[in-house]
This record gives structure tokens, sequence and C-alpha cells, in this order.
């Protein structure tokens, strides 16, 4: 059976060598943070901080820091939902193999929450001063919150069917906050607390709000998992802990988990918000102040032996690439039967998540056609752009899996180079002006509002893509150092960002123009312009985090030749990305030189952190 609260889980970790203890004292003012990030990208164990300053609570960390210790904590029941996801992709293999699934009804049963009179996490109030307030990076604006489970229903249908659990930014303190009585409430499009949210407002009524921190380490994960809209994440914690979830009735009527070490009980007034962040965010920039919901916070609970468990993000990888990949991991199975003619989808941690989706999809409409084009892979793209969270991403690409059966979907960089093989940039691109993004991504035009790009190939091999830079690159004025990312793929520097005023950004319109069929750069299907290249080329990560976090296709991507045609943009070799820096971005996230100096004294040899810190 999986783990029934956290401090079970910690223990375990530790005795099987998985965690190690920091016992000396530790600011929780960016120490922390900056400990957790360098164990986290050293793929080291958790960590359990037992005296962080400020407060009484122990506080955890780098829980799911790697796939390895994330599968080894639910080891005793991810087979069982691994099961039951088969069962959900093709039902008709109960009858095929029934001794495979003789325990698929008793999983089930653990899909329903357990109401119970009392737990331990009623036993104690306290106040929000009291929590361990952490700040992970310097111009946050305060301490957050950042393992959260948000807990609310439906206010016309109240009750565990019409729920949502999700991981949405709580800030603790700093800004306009009432110290003890009030937190900010942060939460994305597309998000189900909106939902319910919305439905608040058109009834002039508080929207009941439950803050857990901690409990069965399946909350956590529930709390990030895509579900269909209407499928408990409630549910979904009670099969990955192998047990019923525990709930008792909390002070405002809703439910808070038994097991759990924190609670936060309130409301949110649907006519007040406040500002709330900075904060610094999973793309790597820091998400800007702006207006969010408030919480009036009625009771803080915290359990005995409570430990405050949190995570640290940033530019990827950090900690919530493993929530990824063990999503994927269990959901995987599940996309062909959600999005027919769909066979993978990869949301690219190391672009950030929701700016750059790769999909393989079927082409089978006209399989007499000699000169094949996508037409089903265009019905599955806007299949994908309208699913959930996938509908917050700026570029798809999207490949036939007809044309390569082998395609492996995670293998980017041959992924790149089996559609820049094949890709006809006057066709074969698909925009989608004037819509949602990422409330996170600040390329766009406003807060939650940017573009899309579908980039679809299919068909034969058109090219083969060059390997080498020509020795001699003639470029405009204020364009230089041209470097090779990958086969086909090159990044320059380009002169600093002038505006978006025209159509095109005057020094892009000079590039495109000079880029004539005989250049040196034709052969080359793709150009970044970004500002530093060398950085840029010199890994694929690099490539993806720059090239797809700074650009909004509509506004930024141009090419060689480029002309609309009814509306449609086309253009020849090579396809331009602006990736430069814009004054309209947020900056990207960085240590504070004080605090690296301070930890890499304490991780020297006779240091207090040495064998544990890199």
């Amino acid at each position: 059976m999986g783990y029934p609260n956290l401090r079970e889980g910690v223990e375990d970790l530790e005795r099987h060598g998985k965690l190690v203890r920091i016992d000396i004292p530790i600011d929780p003012h960016l120490e922390a943070a900056e400990i957790h990030r360098r164990v986290q990208q050293a793929k080291g164990p958790a960590l359990l901080f037992t005296q962080l300053k400020g407060t009484s609570f122990p506080a955890v960390s780098n829980l799911f820091g790697t796939m390895e210790r994330t599968e080894f904590i639910f080891r005793d029941t991810v087979e069982s939902v691994r099961r039951l996801v088969e069962l959900k992709v093709d039902p008709s293999s109960l009858a095929r193999r029934p001794w495979r699934y003789v325990s698929a009804p008793l999983r089930a049963l653990s899909m329903l929450p357990r109401l119970v009179r009392t737990g331990p996490i009623l036993s104690r109030t306290i106040s929000l001063s009291e929590l361990p307030k952490i700040t992970c990076w310097p111009k946050d604006g305060g301490a957050f919150v950042t393992l959260p489970q948000v807990y609310t229903e439906d206010p016309v249908q109240p009750g565990f069917a019409r729920s949502n659990l999700g991981m949405y930014r709580v800030q603790l303190d700093g800004n306009d906050y009432a110290r003890d009585r009030e937190v900010g409430l942060h939460y994305q499009l597309h998000r189900g607390i909106g939902v319910h949210h919305s439905r608040a407002i058109e009834r002039g009524e508080r929207l009941r709000v439950v803050v857990s921190v901690g409990g069965p380490p399946s909350l956590a994960v529930s709390a990030v998992m895509p579900l269909p809209e209407g499928m408990s994440e409630l549910g979904f914690a009670g099969v990955l802990s192998g047990r019923r979830l525990r709930l008792v009735a909390g002070p405002n009527g809703l439910p808070i988990p038994a097991e759990a070490d924190f609670a936060i009980v309130g409301t949110i007034d649907p006519s007040r918000r406040l500002p709330e962040g900075p904060f610094g965010d999973h793309l790597g920039y820091y998400a800007l102040t702006h207006d969010f919901p408030v919480l009036d916070v009625e009771k803080v609970y915290a359990r005995p032996g409570a430990i405050w468990p949190f995570t640290v993000v940033g530019r990827p990888p950090q900690e919530d690439t493993s929530f990824g990949e063990f999503i994927h991991a269990l959901t995987g199975p599940i996309i062909p039967t959600v999005l027919p003619g769909i066979h993978a989808v990869h949301a690219v941690d190391a672009a950030g998540v929701h700016p750059l989706l790769l999909a393989i999809g079927s082409e089978r409409y006209v399989p007499y056609e000699s000169n094949r084009q996508p037409r089903e892979l265009l019905t599955g793209a806007n299949a994908i752009l309208g699913q959930g969270q996938l509908s917050l991403a700026k570029f798809l690409w999207i490949a036939a899996r007809e044309d390569n059966p082998t395609l492996d979907i995670h293998d980017i960089e041959a992924f790149f180079r089996h559609i820049l093989e094949r890709i006809d940039w006057s066709r074969d691109l698909h925009f989608q002006t004037s819509t949602t993004i990422d409330t996170l991504d600040y390329s766009g035009t406003a807060l939650n509002e940017g573009s899309k790009l579908v980039i679809a190939a299919a068909g034969p091999r058109k090219r083969e893509l060059p390997t080498v830079l020509p020795s001699d690159i003639p470029l405009p004025t204020g364009f230089s150092k041209p470097a090779l990312c990958f086969p086909g793929v090159v990044a320059i520097d380009g002169p600093k960002f002038q505006s978006h005023s025209d159509d095109i950004e005057p020094a892009i319109a000079r590039l495109s123009e000079e880029l004539g069929p005989d250049h040196p750069l034709s052969s080359f299907p793709l150009l970044v312009v970004v500002d530093d290249s060398s950085f840029t080329a010199r890994t694929l990560s690099n490539f993806l985090w720059v090239t797809f976090t700074r650009a909004n296709p509509a506004a930024d991507v141009h090419g060689a030749g480029g002309k609309v045609w009814r509306k449609h943009f086309g253009c020849r070799n090579p396809l331009i990305i602006d990736a430069r820096m814009k004054p309209h971005h947020s900056p990207p996230v960085l240590e504070d030189p004080a605090v690296t100096k301070r930890i890499d004294q304490w991780a020297a040899p006779g240091g207090p952190l040495h064998g544990i810190v890199p």
C-alpha cells in the first residue's frame, strides 16, 4: 500500500538512503531554494531541512526530484494504476486476460473518498506566520506555497463529483495582503478552479477554498494531473495511494484530507482582487505582478509532527520535470482514445512545457496521392489545440507516422530533423492569431493573449540538411556570429529589438530581403535570431528554451521571400524565428550571487554541507 501520510514517506525514503537531513540552520529566504536546486540538478536525494529559520516546522524538498524516486514512492500502486489505464484504452482486454485485472474492482473502489469524523489535521490550529516562509528567487514578491493542493467545489452542484484539486500558486505574504488574514491565489487559464470561481461570481457569493499541504504523496501528483473535466482528482489520489482518501469536514463546509500536514481554509470574495507576484516560474522567467483573487483565511491547521513540503521552479529541468515524466508514463497510452488519429504528444519540458508541443499523427485521407501533404494531420492538430491545457501551446510541430513508423517523439533533435527534411514553408505553416496562450508566457501581446503556429509535415524527404556552416556568410548590418545548433538549424545574433509597431520589425525585414535563393543560408530550413547565438547553439536545451519561450508566432515568425496569399503566410528557406528578448518580456530568473557564494563555502571540503550539496 502507498504511504497514508507524508511523514511515513519521508521516514521510508530515509531508511532506503533516498533522503538526507540538513541539520544546520538554513534561511528560508533563498538559501533553502539554492540548496534544493543544486541537489536536484545533480539528481541527488530528497532533503529534510530540520532547522529552518523562523519556524518550528521541518521542511522537505526534492521528493519527486528523479523519476526513479517518484516510482519508488508509488512502487506498491503504480502497476495497478497502469492496469486501470489499460482497461480505459482497451476494455476488451478484461475478457482476454481476466487474471491480469483481477484486482481492478478493488482498485476502482479506492477512488471513492471516505468521510471520517475526525483526523490528525484538526488537532491544532496555528497562524499563517508560523508556516515556513520559503522564498525561491531574489525578485519574488514574498513567500509562496509551492506544492499547494487547492480544493474547490462547484457552487451550483457541490460535492466530490464536480470538485477540483489543483496546484495553484499561493502567496503567503508580501504586497498588500493583510498579515495572518489574507493570501494570494493565482490560477491560470483552463484550470478547473476558474469554472467554480466564475459560477460563484455569477451567484454573487464567496467561493469556499481549502489549501492543503502535504498528506499522502499521491495528493500532490493528483493536483497536477491533467484529468478530464468531471473526473475527480481525489479519486485518482485514492487509486495512486492504494487506499480510499480519508476526508474530514472543515469549518467552511469543504472536506480536508484527514492526513494533510497543513490546511489553510477560507473563502474568496468575488469582488476583490489584489496584486500577486512577482514569482520566478517554470518557464525560467518571472511571472510579473498582476491582480488575482484573494483568499480570506478563516483557519490554519497543522497536524502533529507536520512536515512542510516544497519545491522550486525555474528554467527547466527542475523537480516538476519528474512530475511530467511520471504523468506521461501513466497517461500517455490514453491519448489515442481521447484524440483519434493522434499517436503521441510531447509537451517539451526544456521549452517550458506549454510553449512547444511535438505530436505524431496519422495521414491516411488520400493514400493514392503521389505528392502527399498534411490533411488529416491538420485535423489532429486542431483536436490537440482544443484539448484542455494542451490548448495553451504556442508552437505545435506534427509529423505523419506513416513517413517513419519508428520516429521517437522524445528524441527531439531527430524529430526536428524529420520535419525539416520534409517541410514546405510555402504551404505548411498554419497560424491562429489573437488567441489564448499560457498566463505565465510574456511573449504575447498581453496577459493570456498571443498566437499559435501549427507546423505540419507529411510526405517524402525533400532535402538533405546541411551539417556544416559555409565559411563566409554575408549578413545585414547588426547581424553576426552564425552558429550551427544542429543539422539544418542556425542561430545568429541580431541587433537590439526595436518594435512590433509594423507588421515586421525593421531589422528582420532587412534580413528577410537579403536572404535570396542564392544566399549561403538558403539551404538551411530554419534560422533563429537571438541575443547570444553561442549560448543558444551550445546545447539542445538552450535552443529549445530560447527559441520557443521568446517568440510569439504571429509577430515573430517570418521567412525569406515571405508573402501572404489568401490570408495564408508562406515563405521559402529559411524560416526565421525572432527569439530576441523584447521590452515587454519578463526577466529571466537568476540566483543571488551572495547566496551562491555562501552555499559554495558550505559545500566545500570541511563545510557543513560538503558531500550533500554539489
